[in-house]
């Protein structure tokens, strides 16, 4: 049984000290790849390390988190920009919009946003999207530029059963994570409207550990409770949880295969 984390951050500070340990148990868990989104300029070089460390199981993506959008965000774009034929990059991501810490630079994070969707569409990537209290604006700005050759997913998805639908019928995939397992978030019963079609899992690791682990680092190996929970919730088995999420993890982030 695999399972493909499709957005973790195992090359932060948190992970310094046992990293190899942590990928192990994620392998022993059955995880056969995992996804790194970019953070900013200073992220870069310690997620290319990990990489690097991990051939064949970690694979990163290029760009900048709307949170990281200040007053120089276009000479941070300009340097990333030189970068995006570097690499084989799985994806442009972390992208998006975030209101939650600071509006003043939300003009500088749309325009970012948009810059960004469109390497996506050039290099004929998918894109994964960060949006917090910013959904129907960041559904509004994929809706705009959605001319058939975008894809990716709202990661970390966390909202109501009409923007899951909006975000599918979009050609989008939902990401998935610990947050499915909080008693509050009703997630799953959004996933027993829409089924499982654009469903991807994550663990946003070392962030949004699932029950019963919450309150700890949050790490690779636990993409399995996250599916366990949701085959429960569904009436489904684990089995089929992981095949039919790895598969759709394989369908949008097309490098995969």
């Amino acid at each position: 049984m695999n399972w493909i984390d499709t957005h973790t951050h195992i090359y932060l500070d948190e992970f310094r000290e046992d990293r190899q340990d942590m990928v192990r148990r994620a392998k022993d868990r059955g995880i056969e790849s995992v996804l790194l989104p970019n953070i900013d300029l200073t992220s870069l070089p310690l997620m290319m390390e990990t990489v690097e460390q991990f051939p064949d199981f970690a694979f990163p993506m290029i760009g900048l988190h709307p949170c990281s959008v200040k007053e120089d965000f276009k000479s941070q774009l300009n340097f990333l920009e030189t970068k995006l034929n570097d690499h084989d990059w799985i994806a442009v991501g972390e992208i998006g919009l975030d209101l939650y810490w600071d509006k003043s630079y939300y003009e500088e994070q749309q325009q970012a946003f948009r810059v960004q969707l469109e390497w996506a569409r050039s290099l004929q990537i998918p894109v994964s999207i960060h949006t917090r209290d910013a959904m129907d604006e960041t559904i509004a700005i994929v809706k705009s530029m959605q001319d058939g050759n975008l894809s990716g997913v709202f990661h970390c998805f966390g909202s109501s059963v009409d923007q899951a639908k909006e975000i599918i019928n979009l050609g989008f995939y939902l990401g998935i994570g610990g947050v499915v397992t909080y008693k509050k978030a009703n997630l799953i019963q959004v996933l027993q409207q829409v089924g499982l079609d654009f469903v991807v899992l994550e663990t946003d690791a070392p962030y949004l550990s699932p029950v019963p682990f919450r309150g700890k680092r949050n790490e690779c190996a636990f993409i399995a409770e996250i599916g366990i929970f949701i085959a429960e919730g569904l009436g489904l088995s684990n089995q089929e949880v992981a095949l039919k999420t790895t598969t759709n993890a394989k369908k949008v982030f097309r490098k995969l295969v």
